[in-house]
């Protein structure tokens, strides 16, 4: 089942809007979005894996984003598919289609009087929703929307064009940059898990540091942030976290990374630029991956990586016995 559009285009001007070859009835009118299997008339699909080659074969939809290379295999005729768009890299024009069918809706700089805004407050031309709270110094910049429900704790700094969903709490002197989306239950900016055993239990380190956070940086539903011990936690610029992730105190995540849900990265962390962490993968702390490492879902990093490349430590599901089997022959050839 897909999507109808907000914003009709043709095939024509959408291959226009996207700089790709158009083959085929550029009039074809774009009246929806939908997966290969499930498109009908007036649907956009594309394909990017050759995976799926029979399914795009047998779409029935009007237009179809190919790699250029199938320009003669998917070849728009007398059958469903009207309009081929030609283009090197199919699912990121999809990206750039959906957001031109699919437009945000403006909005106006407002506040609502059922906020409750700290007068020392900046608001440079953004819109508070009602139930949020914005403490003192504080500073949220033109164009960004604070959802109902949120809270933005003493001197934090939210940059321009931000969008940050109900429900979330950004915690004292966080900096987040600019275009950055935070969704519902993220909290940026919660103390770190700073504890020291003494003869009378556990004592409580405080935790003095904050977040900083680059532009165009997007974290996930309830993901949580931990403002640093004494230095900062850092999340490079272009970063793209996941939902229900923790990065913990003091750690530093390197630009256009992307973390997987559920991952858990200890303190004090160094991760690099362009890492991709799988989900559920789990980060001792006070550890330094280097540049450009991929580290597949589910596995336990234990010690540092300083060379590019991926790397697992999951094993990958099997039958009961067999798993067994092959357990205890692991034990025997560790003795």
């Amino acid at each position: 089942m897909g999507r109808r559009v907000v914003q009709p285009f043709t095939a024509g001007q959408l291959a226009e809007a996207l700089g790709c070859e158009l083959h085929g009835d550029a009039d074809v009118a774009i009246t929806g979005v939908a997966p290969l299997e499930s498109a009908t008339t007036g649907d956009l699909s594309f394909l990017a894996d050759p995976k799926h080659r029979r399914a795009a074969l047998n779409t029935a939809a009007s237009v179809l984003l190919v790699p250029r290379g199938d320009a003669e295999a998917f070849r728009a005729g007398g059958g469903a598919l009207r309009a081929t768009l030609l283009h090197q890299a199919p699912h990121v024009g999809f990206a750039e289609a959906l957001e031109r069918l699919f437009p945000q809706a403006p909005f106006a700089a407002s506040v609502s009087p059922l906020s409750v805004v700290d007068p020392t407050a900046t608001l440079s031309g953004a819109r508070i929703d009602a139930f949020v709270q914005i403490g003192a110094q504080a500073s949220i910049g033109a164009g960004s929307w604070i959802g109902s429900h949120c809270s933005v704790a003493r001197g934090a700094r939210i940059g321009v064009d931000c969008i940050i969903h109900p429900g979330v709490h950004i915690g004292p002197d966080v900096r987040l940059g600019d275009r950055c989306v935070v969704q519902s239950g993220a909290v940026i900016g919660g103390d770190g898990f700073g504890f020291q055993p003494t003869r009378e239990g556990w004592r409580k380190v405080p935790q003095v540091g904050t977040v900083v956070i680059g532009d165009d940086v997007e974290i996930g539903a309830n993901t949580t942030v931990d403002r640093g011990a004494i230095d900062d936690t850092v999340i490079g610029r272009g970063a793209k976290i996941d939902n229900l992730v923790q990065i913990a105190h003091n750690c530093r995540i390197g630009e256009d990374t992307a973390i997987a849900g559920c991952v858990g990265i200890a303190g004090s962390t160094v991760i690099g630029a362009r890492c991709m962490l799988g989900g559920a993968a789990m980060v001792n702390g006070h550890l330094r991956i280097c540049d450009d490492v991929i580290i597949s879902g589910g596995t336990l990093v234990a010690a540092s990586i300083d060379q590019p490349g991926r790397y697992t430590a999951a094993f990958p599901i099997t039958e009961h016995r067999q798993w067994l089997k092959i357990a205890a022959s692991l034990r025997r050839g560790s003795r």
